[in-house]
């Protein structure tokens, strides 16, 4: 994989260590948490392609979450198989990079398994989720200052009525603090992702 400097602060760090695998990190978590934040910030520090899962919802999909209306499973269900085939397609186009950046609010575990099946026939592939996680209350603060933006603050209340939070045994889960301001959760967020690929790249030493 190819060597990458990242930006802290503005100031360049030590390159990322070359890694053992490419990786899909998805970042996940309840409307409001921060992830298209987060994913921009990994996709611009570590120069990865970047799926905003948002964009591959079909247009039933997006008016009735406009509406107020909660998705379904069945709603999901395909959209979670596009992304998770999405994700392959961008490595394979992409073999020298350390992986794909995708957002996707992920709120079950079966959610979660449809993209672990990325990695069931490729052992170069890993899977990670940095989940997002903050209280509620902040988190429909967030949406309700949003401006032009479909998703209501009456759907945060919806997705932690859905949200499974993911347990120790979902090994492959990486949680990221995300009650503080923006820049806070991008520099935790992007230290958790370090220490993962530190880890990785030991694989390969």
């Amino acid at each position: 994989m190819q060597t990458t400097t990242t930006q802290l602060n503005g100031a360049a760090a030590d390159p990322a260590p070359t890694t053992a695998h490419q990786h899909i990190w998805v970042i996940t978590g309840p409307a409001g948490c921060g992830k298209t934040s987060v994913a921009e910030h990994m996709h611009q520090t570590f120069s990865l392609p970047y799926l905003e899962g948002d964009t591959f919802h079909t247009p039933e999909n997006v008016q009735k979450m406009a509406n107020g209306q909660p998705l379904t499973d069945a709603d999901r269900w395909d959209w979670l198989i596009l992304l998770r085939e999405e994700a392959i397609s961008a490595l394979k186009k992409s073999p020298s990079s350390a992986g794909v950046v995708v957002t996707c609010s992920a709120l079950k575990r079966k959610y979660r398994d449809v993209i672990r099946i990325a990695t069931y026939h490729d052992p170069s592939v890993r899977v990670h989720f940095v989940f997002l996680s903050a209280s509620e209350t902040a988190l429909m603060d967030r949406v309700r200052a949003r401006k032009n933006h479909y998703m209501k603050d009456s759907m945060v209340r919806s997705q932690f009525e859905s949200l499974e939070t993911p347990t120790e045994e979902e090994r492959d889960v990486l949680s990221v603090d995300a009650s503080g301001t923006s820049v806070e959760v991008q520099r935790l967020a992007l230290e958790t992702v370090n220490e993962c690929l530190s880890r990785d790249a030991g694989l390969r030493a």
